[in-house]
């Protein structure tokens, strides 16, 4: 009886750990969906097109958003809390380097964010995905499809999906007036060089994050 008992409970085990994969490295490609009807023409543009790609290693994360007009990159280090921003625009590249603190306020509008499933669900790149509900904290909500047969090791690549019970592969994000929709176009599960994650040596103008911020108000 005790042999039935450990064979159904390994079985069990291994059943569990096939259907989900908890990963360290990992690539997840969005493709950006602009809702036409906004009067932000120059906003648009610069989405148009636009992909996300976000690579995790171990505790490690990067996330580069491309468009025709703009590209956006960032680094963040679970482990320190701290991250680097790359940003393109224009012909001007700039470096601007974040503590934890400036994480965290960065960010500040994803604390206490509430997911609430709901009874749908889709496929997407050959998941299946759950449908939820996030509202935050201001009250603002958005829909997210999200599968639970990968799990991050590190949640805390995302402070918007931190507490997410999965990896989320289409989401919507609001820019001013602009409502964009994120669709996954693919998913890796191959390792991640950690030349990825390397900070450039030169080429950029470096800014702390405070400087940003006033740089942000003055336009």
């Amino acid at each position: 009886m005790k042999k039935i008992i450990l064979s159904g409970l390994m079985a069990f085990s291994l059943a569990t750990s096939v259907a989900q994969k908890r990963l360290s490295d990992l690539t997840i490609v969005y493709d950006a969906v602009i809702n036409t009807g906004s009067q932000e023409a120059k906003l648009a543009d610069a989405f148009d097109g636009a992909t996300t790609t976000v690579y995790l290693k171990g505790g490690l994360s990067r996330s580069d958003m491309v468009s025709a007009l703009a590209s956006f990159t960032t680094i963040h280090d679970s482990r320190s809390g701290t991250a680097v921003v790359l940003q393109e625009v224009g012909g001007q590249k700039l470096l601007i380097r974040m503590t934890e603190a400036d994480w965290k306020d960065k960010n500040r509008k994803y604390e206490g964010i509430k997911f609430t499933p709901v009874e749908e669900t889709k496929m997407l790149a050959g998941y299946k995905c759950k449908k939820a509900i996030a509202e935050l904290k201001d009250g603002s909500t958005f829909t997210v499809f999200y599968t639970e047969d990968i799990i991050p090791e590190n949640n805390n690549y995302s402070s918007q999906f931190k507490t997410l019970k999965g990896l989320p592969l289409e989401y919507e994000l609001k820019q001013g007036n602009l409502n964009i929709r994120y669709v996954v176009s693919q998913v890796s599960l191959n390792p991640v060089p950690v030349a990825k994650f390397d900070i450039p040596k030169s080429g950029y103008r470096e800014l702390t994050y405070e400087e940003s911020k006033k740089g942000r108000k003055g336009n």
